[in-house]
């Protein structure tokens, strides 16, 4: 099936949609999963869909996990996946729609088992760490920037030989801006939106992934852990969602030090939670982790720290058991960070005498 862009004069028949599409079997998405869906939707409205070279020809129907495989959704998902391509058959490119990279096939790694052995001196050792750090305190107009290098998963099934192949977008830049109360952002992951990116301004923000309520959280790590539960639902492993939305914040904000200490020690808490001693970020930067198993889909995610400095340098998520045709040791998700700062306005980079984490 060929996929072109929406179109971005015709409104959307919802009721014809809702026919189309089956119902989600748990409709109630935790609140890091809600945000990283709407991202993809968004960036599916600008994008053209691109096979990666070498891929299989008009046989080969593209069955896709969404991009953003940082966070697993369950059936939502798959209505998502479906919306995306119904919605976008006649359309006609943006002028500003910029064609994505083609896909690569997606690194395989050996899996290191995690152990609990080193738990609790590993994340005492990194909450001190990040302790110890100066954080800059956003002001009124200004914005939390922060760019990482990222990759993630695209999956293409063969429908005539039953056979699937994992692709990875190539590694590449993106950058993202936020103001300190949500409402306001910038998002520019070029190839993947249109030039320049697009907003992420929102009326009524999602206030727990916002600078303003992470500063207003306790730093106690046993109240913020209750807290950070409080943010989960539905009928997924509620103990994975925990730990995927304390990974959500301190990959794509900025915490203050003392709640990151917190943040840190909660999440050791976390049932399953467990140290693996060799990760690799997606600079190649051999790190120690933080790790926690999805037991529904045999992904392990992966929170990358500097052996010396205890610096979170970014995630990896690899599959430990097949699971939906993706094979053991398969990296479906790489992200590293590059900067960290508080800027003064949207789309502007941090220059000279500008705070940076």
């Amino acid at each position: 099936m060929i996929r072109n862009p929406w179109r971005h004069n015709e409104p959307l028949d919802h009721a014809e949609l809702a026919r189309l599409l089956p119902p989600p079997a748990d409709p109630r998405l935790a609140a890091d999963r809600q945000d990283l869906l709407e991202e993809y939707l968004m960036s599916e409205i600008h994008q053209s869909d691109h096979a990666p070279a070498g891929a299989a020809a008009p046989a080969a129907s593209p069955a896709r996990r969404p991009l953003r495989r940082a966070v697993l959704f369950a059936t939502p998902v798959a209505a998502a996946a479906a919306l995306a391509v119904v919605v976008s058959v006649g359309g006609s490119p943006n002028a500003n729609t910029v064609a994505a990279p083609a896909l690569v096939k997606a690194p395989v790694v050996q899996v290191e088992e995690g152990s609990t052995g080193q738990l609790a001196s590993t994340v005492s050792e990194i909450a001190a760490a990040a302790t110890a750090r100066t954080t800059p305190q956003p002001g009124p107009g200004q914005f939390v920037y922060i760019k990482s290098r990222v990759s993630f998963m695209s999956t293409r099934n063969n429908v005539d030989t039953g056979e699937s192949t994992t692709w990875v977008q190539p590694l590449h830049d993106r950058e993202v801006w936020k103001s300190p109360d949500g409402t306001k952002g910038w998002l520019d992951e070029p190839g993947y939106q249109d030039k320049g990116g697009i907003t992420l301004d929102n009326k009524e923000p999602r206030k727990q992934s916002t600078y303003q309520w992470l500063a207003a959280q306790p730093s106690d790590p046993d109240a913020l852990l209750k807290s950070v539960y409080a943010t989960v639902s539905g009928d997924r492993d509620h103990d994975q969602q925990a730990f995927r939305e304390i990974g959500s914040l301190i990959r794509e904000q900025l915490v203050p030090s003392a709640l990151a200490a917190s943040l840190y020690q909660a999440a050791g808490r976390i049932p399953g939670v467990v140290v693996v001693e060799h990760a690799q970020d997606a600079s190649g930067r051999d790190g120690i982790a933080l790790a926690r198993l999805d037991p529904q889909t045999g992904e392990r995610s992966e929170w990358i720290f500097d052996r010396e400095t205890h610096q979170y340098l970014g995630s990896r998520g690899v599959q430990v058991r097949e699971f939906d045709g993706v094979k053991p040791g398969t990296v479906v998700e790489q992200t590293t960070i590059v900067t960290r700062a508080i800027v003064d306005a949207k789309n502007q980079r941090p220059g000279a005498g500008q705070a940076t984490v």
